[in-house]
């Protein structure tokens, strides 16, 4: 903010250099307000993430119950299967039947997801930027760069001696 003073004799505005604060104290007034500003959004998404966070986990609670009482009716299930299919056949062979048909569903569960499972890909360009890391990390004195500066241009990163590739 700029002073002056005005003065007594012509009425007009008169700036004072003494007054006014240097640029480099201007620039750290504002990087002071924008911390300021910063730590208060921070603190505001805190809050609401909390509030939501608080309300995620009661949800993922009662659905983790849901889960564990449909598990428990799931059992009642088959056994009452298996008393109907021992109407038909000796109680035995009716739970054997349900095991059976039980076991055979797990197994397939289990072929569908080990064939997903080799369905992933490796997240490729983390991997590649996690190897460059400690070389970007590296400190070079001012002026003495021996790296090249990735450019970005429309959404392309073009570095020496790789080929380009989409953000």
């Amino acid at each position: 903010m700029a002073h002056s003073v005005t003065g007594r004799t012509t009425g007009s505005t008169v700036s004072t250099g003494s007054d006014e604060p240097s640029i480099g104290t201007l620039v750290q007034s504002a990087m002071g307000d924008l911390s300021t500003l910063l730590r208060g959004e921070v603190e505001l998404a805190k809050a609401e993430i909390s509030s939501s966070a608080k309300k995620a986990g009661i949800s993922v609670g009662l659905f983790g119950a849901a889960g564990v009482l449909a598990a428990f009716a799931s059992i009642y299930l088959f056994i009452t299967l298996a008393e109907v299919l021992d109407l038909w056949m000796p109680r035995w062979v009716a739970f054997l039947i349900v095991t059976v048909f039980l076991l055979l569903v797990a197994g397939i569960a289990a072929m569908i997801g080990k064939r997903m499972l080799k369905k992933i890909e490796k997240p490729e360009r983390t991997l590649e930027t996690l190897h460059d890391l400690p070389e970007v990390l590296h400190r070079e004195a001012p002026g003495e760069r021996h790296r090249a500066v990735p450019e970005v241009s429309n959404g392309q990163v073009r570095r020496q001696g790789t080929e380009n590739y989409q953000l």
